[in-house]
């Protein structure tokens, strides 16, 4: 379905009367999930391009304004539930509109130190939250349990990669001790649509349709997808990562990026060319034997 501002306008008329005279603009993002758009000054309207994501409508409104006020960082408040109707058959949502920009592959804040700082303060805040009547996350699966998909979408993307030193790559996160502990907040997807950063610095975290209870690994894929080798090594100390929790952290991030360069290698060129220089870097580290410490497995 094609998301026009014309549709956005006439939904907002339509349903929010109070906000109809606000202008309207197009926001451009790598995500997949929504598409998105500045209303006003200080409001963005988010529109499900799936019904998978149409889903996260609902989580985002009952958890964000519970999270909010127990994390470092700005999150997007949601303001109000559009209905499905004619127009748009799909739940939909206004929420507050928060500055700063998604950073790029091989973007400058990637190397940053305070933006390591900020991403392990975020991680470690949600990790703090009371587990009570929280969902589970959207990738709160074992590891170990996306072998299947993660080696189907390795032979796929076959001659783009390194198959041999991917498939060692995956090989070793396996071979980590499995989470057994309690699960814990997590975001679920930090990647670059999903954080804004301005001057080297993280303002502010957005999506949280894969929020939940998982194993805290989950949430270290920040390290591949936002940071390089030197501000990743901070993440990491940062968030006393030991080696099987890191070991799964790139396993998450190695299995993600796998799957989604299979799926957008042709139809999502910005989504392609993170997932290959998330794999890029952790085939390099692995040949470098970087991120490895000794530690009691989590």
């Amino acid at each position: 379905m094609i998301i026009e501002p014309t549709l956005v306008r006439g939904l907002i008329a339509a349903q929010f009367p109070h906000w109809a005279d606000l202008p309207v603009e197009a926001v451009a993002a790598s995500g997949t999930a929504n598409a998105i758009y500045r209303l006003g000054a200080d409001k963005a309207v988010r529109l499900p391009r799936t019904e998978g994501s149409a889903a996260d409508v609902a989580t985002e409104h009952r958890w964000l304004p519970r999270l909010a006020g127990q994390l470092p960082f700005p999150v997007p408040l949601p303001l109000a539930q559009g209905a499905p109707d004619k127009a748009f058959p799909r739940p939909w949502s206004v929420c507050t509109w928060l500055e700063g920009r998604n950073p790029g592959p091989g973007d400058a804040s990637s190397s940053s130190d305070l933006l390591a700082a900020d991403l392990a303060e975020c991680v470690l805040a949600l990790r703090r939250i009371t587990p009570e009547d929280a969902p589970p996350a959207y990738r709160s699966e074992p590891l170990a349990s996306r072998d299947p998909a993660t080696r189907e979408a390795l032979a796929t993307v076959a001659g783009i990669v390194d198959t041999e030193a991917v498939a060692a790559a995956w090989k070793e996160s396996l071979s980590a001790p499995p989470f057994t502990s309690a699960p814990v907040w997590v975001h679920g997807d930090l990647q670059p649509g999903n954080v804004l950063v301005a001057d080297g610095r993280l303002t502010a975290v957005i999506d949280f349709g894969c929020t939940g209870l998982a194993d805290p690994a989950v949430d270290l894929i920040a390290a591949w997808y936002l940071l390089t080798a030197g501000a990743r090594q901070t993440f990491r100390e940062a968030v006393a990562a030991d080696d099987a929790l890191w070991t799964r952290g790139r396993g998450w991030a190695l299995s993600i990026a796998l799957l989604e360069l299979a799926h957008y290698r042709e139809t999502n060129p910005l989504m392609a060319r993170i997932a290959a220089q998330v794999i890029g870097e952790i085939v390099g580290e692995a040949a470098k034997g970087e991120g490895r410490v000794h530690g009691d497995p989590l």
